[in-house]
């Protein structure tokens, strides 16, 4: 089995919604706003939780928002909240302070809470960089002409190749990110802590960002997302069989079953998750798993399938889609599936960074017809379903 490894430190997030979101032209403050059924706040803290690898999370609000906040998150109850300041380098600072007195940490993740989307892709990415690297940072290219203004006047052109687009969550050592805000003038305004730990004279490395881990800032970004003429649902379906074998595994969305036979196949054969991957690539109409993991190549002997669902699920990031639930059937005769019914749900929700109630799974038999009712296989279906931008 390949297994995705963390680093063994503490790690905390700090998450940064203290603002009031005017440039949103909303009634509340943009942190609040619904974005896909649930309050950007929301979105962030549930996608952190899902993650094995944090350990607490923080949220910096302005003074007079608790109340705001704890509805946003209700009935969440794993965080802590932390008052603002002015600035959100003071905000920053007052979160770190609030974790100092807490015992500190090792790792600390600094997240804006109008970036709604966060994958556990960018998070293990910024994760595996903190075992070597004292700070990293998610970007992405500019991809459009980019030009100077003269007075609304088109100016001259300033090389794309040299500008890229920052990110959160950033992630930082926390003893030096704590020394790099306690020497920040206080009357200098950062917009990032990249920028405050590089005026400490640190250095940043930086991971390849995700798409969808836009800012929102404007009206229209709201908009952009809510309205269903400016977003397309899209549904994907998945179906995958493989036989039952002695002296096999039995893997069924990504956790052991206990049973006197296993799945054969290249991979670990968990006939659920590749359902579940041939569903998520559907959507995009990106092939089949068949075209991304061939089962003649020798890497993906005995390999975890979780990789292929975060490869898909991956895929559907950069096109700027949203994932938004996932439904699937297993069709057997033995084992029973209800025992593991929670874990495997609980699992798939952490790998495509979704709340519980995003994940079903069901399970079936056939009455003793066909090969499932032989006990000679097991069969998985999956629908997936997405909104992208139209193209």
């Amino acid at each position: 089995m390949v297994e995705t490894r963390y680093p063994c430190k503490k790690t905390d997030v700090l998450i940064v919604a203290a603002g009031i979101g005017s440039r949103a032209g909303l009634d509340i403050p943009k942190q609040f706003e619904p974005v896909g059924g649930k309050s950007m706040i929301r979105h962030s803290v549930e996608r952190f939780q899902s993650h094995d690898a944090i350990d607490r999370i923080w949220i910096v609000v302005a003074e007079g928002q608790e109340d705001e906040a704890n509805k946003a998150l209700s009935p969440l109850s794993a965080y802590k909240l932390v008052i603002g300041g002015a600035t959100r380098q003071q905000s920053v600072s007052n979160g770190l302070q609030a974790i100092e007195s807490h015992g500190g940490t090792t790792n600390i993740l600094v997240h804006d809470a109008a970036r709604p989307f966060i994958s556990h892709m960018v998070i293990n990415r910024l994760l595996t960089r903190l075992e070597t690297e004292s700070a990293a940072v998610p970007v992405l290219p500019c991809v459009d002409t980019m030009v100077r203004l003269n007075n609304e006047q088109l100016g001259p052109t300033v090389d794309r190749n040299s500008l890229w687009r920052v990110q959160t969550p950033q992630a930082f050592d926390f003893k030096k990110l704590m020394a790099a805000h306690a020497d920040f003038a206080s009357d200098r305004n950062a917009s990032d802590d990249a920028q405050v730990f590089r005026a400490a004279g640190h250095a940043v490395v930086t991971i390849e960002g995700d798409e969808a881990l836009k800012k929102y800032t404007l009206p229209g970004d709201f908009k952009e997302k809510g309205s269903s003429d400016m977003r397309q649902i899209r549904t994907g379906m998945g179906y995958d069989v493989h036989r039952l074998a002695a002296d096999e595994e039995l893997w069924l969305g990504g956790v052991a079953i206990k049973h006197d036979k296993g799945l054969a196949g290249h991979s670990d054969a968990d006939v659920l998750l590749h359902a579940l991957t041939d569903a998520l690539l559907g959507t995009i109409a990106a092939g089949d798993i068949g075209d991304h993991f061939p089962p003649s190549a020798p890497q993906w002997r005995g390999a975890a399938s979780s990789l292929f669902v975060e490869h898909a699920a991956s895929l559907i990031s950069q096109k700027g889609g949203v994932i938004h639930n996932v439904d699937m059937t297993i069709i057997c005769e033995a084992p029973k599936i209800k025992p593991y019914r929670e874990d495997i749900r609980r699992n798939i929700a952490k790998m495509l960074s979704l709340a519980m109630d995003q994940v079903s799974l069901k399970a079936t038999t056939t009455e003793g017809l066909g090969f499932a009712g032989r006990r000679e296989g097991i069969a998985a279906q999956a629908i997936a379903t997405i909104s992208m931008e139209e193209s």
